[in-house]
């Protein structure tokens, strides 16, 4: 059996960045225009008018002040309300693909390797771009990389499920290096006219390079342990997928873009990922004092401030929890690896920290790290 290290992280940050102010102007003004074109029913009762957002309604459900976007110009049209990106002919690097090769290019130059030593690419993300082929294996083709590739979907918590996965492939010998890739287009999936989430996400793209200890070149983390879990749940849900064409009801149904009941995630998650990560610091003989950071997932800081709360006993010192959501808010898969990748530099050899996501599923990964 070999130890597996990160020994690599990359961030691709879009260039485009959308205000909570910007974004409650465009979603304000659509809310008039809808309440202006449906005033006789909502008069009448038949139909809800649409109330404002604010941005301190925004702060304070989230503390998200902006996030970053691939396209802001569709986003923020009252009269369209998503992004509008170009059609790509089948010759192009899918949008995916290409978010990804760039997060990853950065992460293999930390590990000071290239593409081709990589014989494992797993892409995970919350949604995937299409069916087949494979993503993973554009990606694999585009970076130039042996062995194989394939695609994973675990929602919020597809990049810790993926580094297990890859961790146990290089703990077996199955590979020597994999990467694992979260380009996460959330901006397409939001539904940005609805009040209670329009504000809940942001684009990005993450890479995590892992390998044998051993072929680690500079200062790197060893993976302790890993663990999954999984409960099934309709509360954070997308319905979009191939089936949708058999249908009769083809109209454009709120289902298929995200949903969540946010009143009974938080009721019910927080608990979940608490205990989660007390029974695995537990099972590996790991005390609240022992842990030096907590990378968690970037969804909502409250969630983040109860789970760390939970964790350690205590409110968290800061630097302890690193949010990063502030500034990229909620990125899926991609926001513990954003908050790993830009606050673990400081630690010394020897300090421990958890890495952990959370989502859909519902589901939740940790990954318990040393700095070697």
């Amino acid at each position: 059996m070999y130890r597996a290290a990160i020994t690599g992280t990359g961030v691709f940050t879009p260039a485009q960045v959308i205000t909570n102010a910007e974004l409650v102007e465009a979603f304000n003004a659509y809310a008039d225009r809808y309440n202006e074109r449906h005033a006789d029913a909502i008069t009448a009762g038949d139909v809800t008018a649409k109330a404002h957002s604010s941005v301190d309604f925004i702060v304070a459900a989230s503390g998200i002040e902006q996030r970053h976007v691939i396209d802001k110009t569709g986003v923020l049209d009252p009269d369209r309300m998503y992004p509008h990106f170009r059609a790509r002919s089948d010759d192009e690097p899918s949008l995916m693909a290409e978010t990804g090769v760039d997060a990853i290019n950065t992460a293999l130059a930390q590990a000071g390797i290239s593409a081709d030593q990589v014989d494992l690419v797993i892409c995970a993300a919350s949604n995937i771009e299409r069916a087949y082929p494979a993503v993973a294996v554009e990606i694999q083709q585009l970076i130039g990389a042996g062995g194989f590739a394939f695609d994973m979907n675990v929602a919020c918590s597809s990049a810790t499920f993926g580094i297990q996965t890859a961790a146990d492939m290089i703990r077996t010998g199955s590979v020597r290096t994999a990467v694992v890739v979260n380009p996460e287009i959330t901006s397409a999936h939001l539904e940005w006219r609805d009040r209670d989430c329009h504000f809940i996400f942001g684009d990005v793209a993450t890479a995590t390079v892992l390998q044998r200890a051993e072929d680690a070149k500079d200062s790197h983390f060893i993976i302790r342990s890993t663990r999954c879990a999984t409960q099934f749940s309709n509360n954070i849900r997308n319905n979009a997928g191939f089936l949708r064409r058999t249908r009769d009801q083809m109209e454009d149904r709120r289902d298929m873009q995200f949903m969540q009941n946010g009143r009974k995630v938080f009721k019910e998650v927080l608990p979940l990922v608490s205990q989660h990560m007390a029974d695995h610091m537990a099972d590996e003989g790991i005390g609240p004092d022992d842990l030096k950071r907590l990378w968690l997932h970037q969804a909502n800081k409250a969630m983040n401030d109860y789970i760390g709360k939970k964790v350690l006993g205590r409110d968290p010192e800061p630097g302890e929890q690193p949010n990063i959501l502030q500034d990229y808010a909620n990125t899926s898969s991609a926001g513990s690896i954003i908050a790993f990748s830009q606050h673990s530099e400081d630690l010394e050899r020897g300090d421990l920290g958890i890495i952990c996501s959370f989502g859909a599923g519902y589901s939740v990964g940790s990954v318990v790290v040393e700095r070697a």
